[in-house]
């Protein structure tokens, strides 16, 4: 299927589908409870924790890098303790890379669930608390239902920003062939390199290919999610 492609261009594809999916799964539970939290909850600090959800949108993508490199590398004071006592090392390695794709799409998934949480009629969770249901239950069978949609649509948008994170990734795991080489990264070493033209209009065409097909994919199934909900 992808035979046009150099060993290098395909290790760099399987390594951005990789890391990305890896980013998107290992940031849905937080993104799900960090969305309840600012849709629901009512407590001091709630603009200071928005203000950080959504810092990595505004801030440089080589600031956010740094700071991941400071907080996670081998000195860092969390990758330390990781390294001395788990043995769960970041800066350097593919991990580090879905570590800062996460950290970069977290505010558009986060964005995406709370919009639907902030949608969901409140009736329906107060008419199921009347049966008797917990608020664990309501939340399984009712509230998770109906954000469903949400939930697809942020998946899928944090997965797209993650296939194409390049100033983070660069500057927390640098630019290592089969290791954290990604598809952007991919394209910027083509680019500097005298004939890597053709290699780098292929990686981009992939990229462009997998973005398009992750946005279509995600409104597609949104709307079908949003049908079935409806016709319950």
């Amino acid at each position: 299927m992808l035979d046009f492609l150099t060993d290098q261009e395909l290790t760099a594809v399987k390594l951005s589908l990789r890391v990305a999916f890896w980013a998107m799964a290992a940031s849905l539970p937080f993104g799900v409870f960090v969305a309840m939290l600012l849709a629901r909850g009512r407590f001091w600090g709630k603009s200071l924790l928005n203000g950080l959800v959504h810092l990595p949108l505004i801030l440089p993508p080589v600031v956010t890098g740094y700071l991941l490199l400071l907080l996670f590398g081998r000195r860092g004071p969390i990758g330390e303790f990781l390294d001395t006592n788990f043995g769960i090392v970041f800066a350097f390695r593919w991990t580090g890379a879905a570590l800062a794709c996460a950290v970069m799409g977290f505010p558009l998934l986060v964005r995406a669930i709370r919009l639907s949480i902030e949608a969901v009629d409140r009736r329906l969770e107060e008419a199921a608390g009347t049966l008797g249901a917990n608020p664990g239950w309501i939340f399984l069978t009712v509230t998770l239902p109906l954000i469903l949609p949400g939930i697809i649509a942020g998946m899928i948008l944090a997965f797209a920003k993650a296939m194409g994170e390049f100033g983070a990734t660069i500057t927390f795991v640098s630019n290592i062939p089969g290791e954290t080489q990604t598809l952007p990264s991919a394209i910027y070493t083509f680019t500097q390199v005298p004939g890597g033209d053709a290699g780098a209009l292929r990686l981009t065409a992939i990229s462009v290919v997998v973005s398009l097909g992750a946005l279509i994919a995600s409104e597609i199934l949104a709307r079908r999610v949003s049908r079935r909900i409806g016709a319950l």
